[in-house]
C-alpha cells in the first residue's frame, strides 16, 4: 500500500493517518437503519459515503470486515429515550405487526442500496437477534456500578465517567441541537445525561416486543444494540465506526460510554461521520413534507446512480444541498461520462506505466480525507489524456471498483438496448457525419454509397426533420 489513507476522526477532531489495530485487517461498523419506514435520500447519502470508505480500504489492499445493525426494536421517537418506539409507530401507521414492518422495510432498504451500488455489509444483524447479549452487558454494567435501576428501568450512570462528552468540548445544551425531536425530562434519571439501557413494562403497555429479563418483562434501549452487535462480531477492538453527524450525540457518545465501561479499555479508534443532505428549507427528514426516496427519484426518470454521482461530487464532511436542478445537471454529466467510456475500444495493449501513474493519482485523491470529487477529476483528466483506449478502459474499470457508477457495465447494457456494441455505434455515427458532409458538397453518389454500406452491415438510416436517425434492420 504505497498511499496511506488519511481521514477526519471525529473523536480527535482532526484528519489522521489510518492505522488499524491488526496489520492489513479492518474492523468496521456502520449504524444501520431503523426499519419503520423507507430510507430517504438524506439517510442514503451516509451509506453511500460509508460504502466509498469501505471500497477505498479494499482498493488499497485492506481486508475489511464490515458489520451493520438493523434497529427493529428500542429506538424511540426522540433520540433522548423519550416518546414512542419508532417501530411501534410504524406498525400502528400501517396496521401491521412490528415484525411485518421490520421485514418489509429491511428489504426495501437493501433494495435501495442495490440500486445505488452500495455493498451489503459482511454481517447484518437485527437487534432482536441479540437480546441475550444486551442483557449480559447490562448485568455487567450493573455489577461494575456503571448502571442503576429506577422506576422499573435500567439507566447508565454518566456521573461515573471522567469525560462523558468525548466528541466535543461543547456543553450538553449545545450538543442537543443535533438530537431529533423534543427532549422531555425523565424523572427516573439521577442525572440529566443518563440514558436507558433497558425498559420494563412500565414504559409502554402496548409495546409488542418484550422479553424476560432479570428486571422484569421489557425491551432494550436503542444505544445498547450497536455496542453489543459490534463486540459480538468484531471483538473488543474496533477500527472504524461510521454514521451520520446526527448520531454523534447522544447515540455514539452513549455507545462509547457503555462499551468502554463494560470492556475496561478504549473501544474504537476512528469515528467517521457524514454530514447532512439539505434542501432549501434545511435538513431532510422523514417528518417533513417532501419525503424523497430512491423510488420517487426513479418515478421522475432519474437513474439512482445519478444521485450516487451527485453525492460523490461533494465532500462527506460538508452539507450538500439537494435540488432537482442540481440533479438534472448531474444526470447530463453522468450520461456524457458513461457514453464517453462506452465508446472506448477495449482491444489493444494496456500501457502499464500510464495505468500505474493514473491509479496512483486516483488513490492519492481518495487517501486525502476521501476526496471523491478530486478522484472523479482524475477520471476526467485520464479520459482526456493522450493514452490508448485500452489503457483508459482498464483505468475506468479499476476506478469503478470504488466509485461504483457502472462506468463500464454500460457498454453491455447499451448493446442489449439497441443490438450493437459501442464501437459499432461510434462507427455508425462517424459514417452519418461523413454522409452529411457529402450531401452538403452535393456528392450524392458518395452519400448513397455510405447508406448502402451501412445497410450491408444491418443498419438502416432514416432522414427526418430532426436529423438522421438509425436503427438495426429487421431480420424477420
Amino acid at each position: 500500500m504505497e498511499n496511506k489513507l488519511y481521514f477526519y476522526n471525529s473523536l480527535t477532531r482532526k484528519v489522521e493517518l489510518f492505522v488499524p489495530n491488526e496489520d492489513g485487517k479492518v474492523a468496521m461498523y456502520t449504524c444501520g437503519p431503523t426499519v419503520y419506514h423507507f430510507a430517504h435520500i438524506g439517510n442514503l447519502r451516509s451509506y453511500i459515503m460509508e460504502d466509498l470508505l469501505e471500497k477505498t480500504l479494499r482498493y488499497l489492499g485492506y481486508d475489511v470486515k464490515r458489520v451493520m445493525n438493523i434497529t427493529d426494536v428500542g429506538h424511540l421517537s426522540s433520540d433522548a429515550d423519550t416518546g414512542e418506539d419508532k417501530m411501534l409507530k410504524g406498525a400502528k401507521r400501517e396496521h401491521k405487526t412490528v415484525m411485518e414492518i421490520a421485514g418489509f422495510y429491511t428489504e426495501a432498504f437493501f433494495n435501495d442500496c442495490a440500486k445505488l451500488n452500495i455493498k451489503t455489509p459482511d454481517v447484518v444483524e437485527p437487534a432482536t437477534n441479540c437480546i441475550p447479549e444486551f442483557i449480559h452487558m447490562i448485568e455487567a454494567l450493573l455489577q461494575k456500578g456503571y448502571a442503576y435501576e429506577s422506576g422499573g428501568n435500567i439507566y447508565f450512570d454518566t456521573s461515573r465517567l471522567k469525560d462523558y462528552y468525548v466528541f466535543s468540548n461543547q456543553n450538553e445544551k449545545e450538543l442537543l441541537i443535533g438530537v431529533r425531536d423534543d427532549v422531555d425530562e425523565d424523572e427516573n434519571k439521577r442525572n440529566k445525561s443518563d440514558f436507558v439501557l433497558w425498559f420494563t413494562k412500565s414504559k409502554f403497555e402496548d409495546q409488542e416486543l418484550k422479553w424476560e429479563s432479570p428486571w422484569g418483562m421489557g425491551y432494550p434501549g436503542w444505544h445498547i444494540e450497536c455496542s453489543c452487535i459490534g463486540i459480538k462480531h468484531l471483538g473488543e477492538y474496533m477500527d472504524i465506526h461510521c454514521g451520520g453527524v446526527d448520531n454523534i450525540f447522544p447515540h455514539h457518545t452513549n455507545e462509547i460510554a457503555q462499551s468502554e465501561s463494560y470492556l475496561g479499555h478504549k473501544w474504537c479508534n476512528y469515528w467517521f461521520h457524514v454530514h447532512h443532505l439539505n434542501d432549501k428549507a434545511g435538513k431532510m427528514s422523514k417528518s417533513k413534507g417532501d419525503f424523497l426516496t430512491v423510488s420517487l427519484l426513479e418515478s421522475k426518470g432519474y437513474d439512482p446512480l445519478v444521485y450516487r454521482l451527485f453525492c460523490l461530487q461533494s465532500h462527506y464532511r460538508k452539507p450538500l444541498e439537494f435540488s432537482y436542478e442540481n440533479l438534472d445537471n448531474m444526470g447530463t454529466a453522468y450520461e456524457k461520462l458513461v457514453k464517453r467510456i462506452g465508446s472506448l475500444k477495449k482491444e489493444g495493449q494496456v500501457d502499464q506505466e500510464k495505468f500505474a501513474e493514473y491509479r496512483e493519482q486516483f488513490e492519492a485523491a481518495l487517501c486525502n480525507d476521501l476526496n471523491s470529487s478530486s478522484a472523479i477529476t482524475v477520471l476526467y483528466d485520464m479520459l482526456k489524456a493522450d493514452i490508448s483506449d485500452a489503457t483508459k478502459y482498464a483505468l475506468a474499470e479499476s476506478f469503478d471498483e470504488v466509485l461504483s457508477l457502472n462506468l463500464t457495465a454500460a457498454r453491455e447494457a447499451k448493446k442489449a438496448d439497441n443490438g450493437v456494441d459501442p464501437e459499432m455505434e461510434r462507427y455508425i455515427l462517424e459514417k452519418i457525419e461523413e454522409r452529411s458532409a457529402a450531401k452538403k458538397e452535393k456528392n450524392f453518389s458518395k452519400a448513397d454509397a455510405i447508406r448502402e454500406e451501412l445497410l450491408q452491415k444491418g443498419i438502416v438510416l432514416e432522414d427526418t426533420r430532426q436529423g438522421v436517425v438509425w436503427k438495426v434492420a429487421r431480420t424477420d
